[in-house]
C-alpha cells in the first residue's frame, strides 16, 4: 500500500511521527504536512501565494500552507503516485462535536476524501502526547480492521478520538455520531502593549448532546470513538420549504 500522512501540528509533531511508525506495517508512507502548527485552519487553502515545499529527510515533506494544502499538493503533483489510504494525525486534543468544522486534522483528511480516497482522522481526547504510544496501535488496529473489511467502491471518511489512557484502561471501540456543544465562551479582551484592544477567542463550549452512541459519551467512558463523516451539507428535509417559497407569486 501507499499511504500519505497529514496533520495540523506540523511534520516534526510527535504525533505525526508516531502515527508513520505505525502505518509503516501497512505499507510505504510518506508525510507531506505543514511546516508550522496550523491548528484550526479547517479547509482552507492557499490561494493568494505561492507555496513552497521543503523535503527535511526521505519521505518527509514540509509544506509552508494548510493540512489541506499539505494534501492537496500531494495529490495533484508531489507524489508520483496516488496514494491508496490518507491518515491524518494523531492531533494533540480532541476533535468532536463541532470541533470538526474547523479541525485542520479532520480537514486533511476531508481533502483526500474528496479526491476519491479512503481518509481517517486520528485525534487524542487531551493534550501532551500522554499515551501516545499506545494511541498509535489502536491507529493500527482501526487501519487493520478497515482494511480488512473495507468493501465498496466509494470512499470512507472516519474521525477517531482516543482517550490518553494506556490500552489496557481502554473501554472499547464504538460507532458514534456527532455530538454537538453549547456555544463557544465569549471572547477574551486584553490591550495591547500599544494601547489598542485585541481579542483572543474563547474556549469551545462544553458538551450539550452528548448522550449515549455520541462522540462526547464514548469520551466520557473511556472509549475510542469512530465517527463516519461525510461532506455533503445539504439539508434534504428543508428543500421542499425552500422551493415552496421561491414559487410564490411575488418572486420574480
Amino acid at each position: 500500500m501507499r499511504i500519505l500522512i497529514s496533520n495540523d501540528d506540523g511534520y516534526s509533531a510527535k504525533g505525526i511521527r508516531a502515527l508513520a511508525a505505525a502505518m509503516r506495517r501497512f505499507g510505504h508512507v510518506t508525510i507531506v504536512a505543514p511546516e508550522f502548527n496550523q491548528s484550526g485552519t479547517s479547509n482552507a487553502l492557499t490561494l493568494t501565494r505561492p507555496l513552497q515545499v521543503q523535503e527535511i529527510e526521505p519521505d518527509v515533506f514540509a509544506v509552508n500552507g494548510t493540512p489541506s494544502d499539505s494534501v492537496h499538493l500531494a495529490l495533484t503533483g508531489l507524489l508520483e503516485e496516488k496514494p491508496d489510504l490518507v491518515v491524518s494525525g494523531i492531533n494533540c486534543g480532541q476533535n468532536m462535536g463541532e470541533d470538526t468544522m474547523y479541525s485542520g486534522t479532520v480537514a486533511a483528511a476531508i481533502e483526500g476524501y474528496l479526491f476519491g480516497i479512503d481518509s481517517i482522522a486520528f485525534s487524542q481526547l487531551e493534550r501532551g502526547w500522554l499515551h501516545l504510544e499506545d494511541a498509535a496501535k489502536i491507529a493500527e488496529r482501526i487501519v487493520e480492521r478497515f482494511l480488512e473489511n473495507k468493501t465498496g467502491e466509494q470512499p470512507t471518511l472516519l474521525n477517531v478520538n482516543i482517550p490518553n489512557l494506556p490500552l489496557a484502561k481502554i473501554e472499547g471501540v464504538v460507532a458514534t455520531r456527532l455530538g454537538r456543544r453549547h456555544h463557544a465562551e465569549s471572547v477574551i479582551r486584553e490591550m495591547s502593549p500599544r494601547g489598542f484592544p485585541i481579542y483572543w477567542v474563547g474556549a469551545a463550549g462544553q458538551p450539550k448532546d452528548c448522550g449515549e452512541g455520541t462522540d462526547f459519551w464514548a469520551a466520557a467512558h473511556n472509549a475510542v470513538s469512530v465517527t463516519p463523516l461525510q461532506v455533503d451539507l445539504t439539508n434534504y428535509t428543508a428543500v421542499g420549504a425552500v422551493d415552496r417559497w421561491l414559487s410564490l407569486d411575488t418572486v420574480k
